[in-house]
């Protein structure tokens, strides 16, 4: 079987969540199937590992700027590619053609669906509604649809006229576990709380900030890490306002073998989202072995299950006392973390290139 990956995500996203998942589920297809990859230009990007992977480029686009990448990368695969030499075509993401040219195409076309966070928070995040209009595209002209948890499959069905049996949920898993915890990598010295990821709007970060002035103001010898971006001039005046800076550790963007310590080495990791698709660092945190604490919401429940511990997203004091109660409760913790350890290894690369695989072999 022949798959046909637009590498298009090179080009909107060269790292993160996205060109990780086709990262891992390349390299994690059958040898009977022929993954091939296009890219409107060379590019040094971390490709994915298979054996059978055919990457196509064109040299003589070596030299143009990045800029030009995105549109190039459209019109490179909608020009040059003999789609008749393949049975399936997975975009990498939602722009690669207009619906009526997608259909054009006449080949089986799979598509992964991640979340509905431009649909539910437009005005935030896509008041312009360019992204939704194409996702909307591509939706509707794939034969096949993925969703990477059943709230993501609930919340499309709710928006958009697609029938039950052209949807399958096929869930992430984690690059990194608890054997690649133990480097020298540096962590807080101190107990501390994990906070990981994206922090604006409905990350709500700030839930999480004024937990943990509850918290400290009980147990003072706590600190709160936070992995991502730097602090936007808004956290800084509520960290300020909370009188936090001196418990606040920033270690920025860190490699997979620090974060999978500042997991394993945290009281446990808190995400206090809203809203996620399916919830990558909760997933991450269980496999190096810490306690997940999460909002009660979205696709969160799905993947923490019973070993973690759930909260109303929009009570602080409800989270300052679970925050309390897992430094004074090492029991629990414990038995936590056992849990967190065993629900990790039911998400698995193999299992979700597995599903996949099936989709595109039930719609040849």
């Amino acid at each position: 079987m022949r798959i046909l990956y637009d590498g298009l995500v090179y080009a909107v996203q060269p790292a993160g969540g996205i060109n990780r998942y086709f990262k891992n589920l390349i390299a994690h297809l059958p040898d009977n199937i022929q993954p091939t990859l296009t890219l409107c230009k060379p590019l040094s990007v971390d490709y994915p590992a298979h054996t059978n992977l055919k990457i196509k480029t064109n040299s003589q686009l070596e030299s143009l700027p990045d800029r030009l990448s995105l549109l190039l990368a459209r019109l490179y695969f909608r020009n040059t590619i003999d789609f008749t030499n393949f049975n399936v075509i997975h975009p990498t993401y939602y722009c690669l053609f207009s619906r009526q040219k997608l259909k054009e195409i006449k080949i089986p076309i799979v598509l992964t669906v991640w979340d509905m966070i431009h649909e539910i928070f437009s005005e935030e995040i896509d008041p312009k509604g360019y992204h939704i209009q194409m996702k909307q595209q591509a939706i509707l002209a794939a034969d096949a649809i993925l969703c990477i948890s059943e709230n993501t499959k609930k919340d499309l069905m709710e928006r958009y006229p697609i029938s039950e049996d052209r949807i399958r949920v096929t869930y992430l898993a984690s690059e990194i576990d608890i054997h690649m915890s133990y480097g020298n990598e540096i962590v807080p010295c101190q107990s501390y709380f994990l906070y990981v990821g994206k922090r604006s709007g409905y990350k709500n970060f700030d839930c999480l900030l004024e937990a943990f002035a509850k918290s400290v103001s009980v147990k003072s010898n706590l600190s709160l890490c936070v992995v991502g971006s730097p602090f936007s001039k808004a956290e800084k005046e509520k960290i300020s306002a909370l009188k936090l800076w001196s418990y606040i550790e920033h270690y920025g963007y860190v490699n997979d073998l620090h974060l999978a310590k500042l997991y394993r080495c945290s009281r446990g990791l808190v995400y206090p989202s809203r809203y996620e698709g399916f919830g990558i660092p909760p997933l991450e945190a269980m496999a190096c072995g810490t306690v997940v604490v999460a909002a009660n919401c979205s696709s969160l429940p799905e993947v923490v299950g019973n070993s973690g511990i759930l909260f109303n997203p929009n009570s602080a004091s409800d989270l300052a006392d679970i925050m309390l109660s897992l430094v004074s409760n090492s029991t629990k913790r414990t038995s936590l973390i056992e849990s967190a350890c065993r629900r990790a290894k039911l998400f698995s690369w193999e299992k979700t290139t597995a599903q996949t695989a099936k989709s595109y072999q039930q719609i040849c």
